[in-house]
């Protein structure tokens, strides 16, 4: 299905043109202060009737907004975007209703402490060209909800696209009764536009690359960053194949492998190698060659001299395919090709954002937990890793041996690691990958982490414990 065009999108509007400049950047920061000031005011009930109306937003227009990303940035798959923007606003709007952000929150009477949310003030949000609509989405949710403002800074490539979303968000803060520089957005920008955002705002978001999330920790304010993903996936044995294979499929296949915690590795147990390669197979959107010549034309178009060639994220089999001179049939989402080893031995084990998914043979379960953390080690350290098992004891051990912040355990891990409505972890699209990615925090990013809270710290009802009573054994 082709996606609308940008036009017919946003009802036939052009764009505006204005370039935003390192020293106008001032001057939206001035305004996010001021807006903050009176948002601060606002009760809880009117603070989550703003922040759902952000997420129905684009629940309720996922297809233009989807249309308006594929057809600014050309990447990924237009049905999944507005799957995407459709599951991500349902998930996290279910997660903040009803959680208190404003006055007191929480009192622990045993320790004798009461819990104030305050807000931290202006957000600088640093979005990716592969998630223009969802990811300003979700950051604006969690900063409202917070009592914060929010300025975002998009990807050169997807401007238009958020630059449209900041323009509907403010048209709903107006609409109850606050002000619109609540939510903002850097147009046009550029590397040192974002710097000078980043340096002058009170706390950072950086959805991105290594470079930029380097940046922000760099920038002298309180950063979330994210790590890279490079998910491994283990079939243990005693699962069911084909079972496995679709949720597996479904995750590296989705938004065409631009997901940061897709599945790209596979381990199976070599017994079960041939069943698993037929599986894939099965599912009919699989493409699969053995033949090392041909493997060796993937290689080389998904790695340039060992680095990610940036021409093949986002784009199809088919086309990746073509460009390794293979016809990959119409119906195929993924390619499937046999890698010669994990971690340094192949360059198949690293990151790859695309459809293309690397299958291993394992002997023993603590060899498959190996090579994964080999993968884990060369790229992707404290993202996210997957498992297909019954077995609780490997599930359990594969999560105490993996340096990752989540394992994500019969479901597909693009679909599931950064939340859903069938596991605990918080919905989002900021992945924390811990201090293995270089990150400060090792969960999914929350409203939680864009507020601060004071600790009212009354006297303890218990009585004090005798010295003998500490030491004790």
């Amino acid at each position: 299905m082709a996606s609308p065009t940008l036009d017919a999108a946003i009802g036939g509007e052009v764009a505006e043109t204005t370039t935003t400049s390192p020293e106008q950047v001032q001057r939206l920061v001035s305004r996010a202060r001021a807006a903050q000031a009176v948002f601060e005011t606002f009760s809880q009930e009117k603070v989550d009737a703003i922040v759902r109306d952000f997420a129905k937003y684009v629940y309720d227009n996922a297809e233009a907004l989807a249309g308006m990303a594929h057809r600014e940035t050309g990447l990924g798959v237009y049905e999944d975007k507005v799957a995407k923007a459709k599951g991500k606003s349902r998930v996290i709007w279910n997660n903040l209703k009803g959680k208190r952000s404003r006055g007191i929150i929480g009192e622990d009477a045993e320790e004798g402490l009461i819990l104030v949310a305050k807000p931290m003030g202006v957000v600088g949000a640093v979005c990716p060209v592969t998630n223009p609509i969802v990811t300003p989405m979700c950051n604006a949710m969690f900063a409202l909800k917070a009592g914060n403002a929010i300025i975002f800074a998009p990807h050169p490539k997807a401007d238009d696209s958020t630059w449209h979303l900041t323009r509907e968000y403010q048209r709903i803060v107006r609409e109850h009764g606050g002000p619109e520089h609540l939510v903002q957005a850097v147009r046009r920008g550029s590397v040192q536009t974002t710097q000078t955002l980043m340096q002058a705002v009170d706390v950072v978001v950086a959805t991105g690359g290594g470079a930029m999330v380097k940046s922000a920790y760099s920038s002298g304010k309180p950063s979330y960053g994210v790590g890279a993903g490079n998910v491994p996936v283990v079939i243990d044995r005693g699962v069911d194949l084909r079972e496995a294979a679709e949720k597996i499929v479904a995750g590296a296949s989705f938004d065409n492998g631009i997901i940061c915690s897709h599945e790209q590795f596979v381990l199976t147990p070599e017994e079960r190698y041939a069943d698993t390669v037929a599986a894939f197979r099965d599912t009919g959107r699989v493409f699969f060659t053995d033949d090392p010549a041909e493997v060796d034309r993937v290689r080389a178009v998904v790695f340039d001299h060992g680095h990610l060639n940036k021409d093949v994220v986002g784009r199809s089999a088919q086309e990746i395919g073509a460009r390794a001179g293979l016809a990959v049939p119409e119906g195929a989402r993924i390619i499937l090709v046999p890698a010669d080893g994990a971690g340094n031995d192949d360059v198949l084990a690293k990151e790859k954002l695309c459809p293309v998914v690397a299958i291993l043979p394992y002997g023993s379960f603590e060899e498959a937990v190996e090579l994964a953390k080999a993968n884990l080690l060369v790229e992707g350290a404290g993202h996210s890793a997957a498992l297909h098992s019954a077995d609780e004891a490997h599930i359990r051990a594969m999560g105490v041996a993996l340096p990752v912040s989540r394992l994500v355990v019969n479901q597909s891990s693009a679909l599931t690691a950064g939340g859903s409505l069938t596991n605990g972890f918080a919905p989002t699209t900021t992945l924390g990958c811990g201090s293995w990615g270089g990150n400060s925090i090792s969960e999914n990013l929350d409203y939680k982490h864009l507020m601060n809270v004071s600790r009212i710290g009354n006297v303890i009802s218990r009585p004090v414990p005798s010295d003998e009573e500490i030491w004790a054994a």
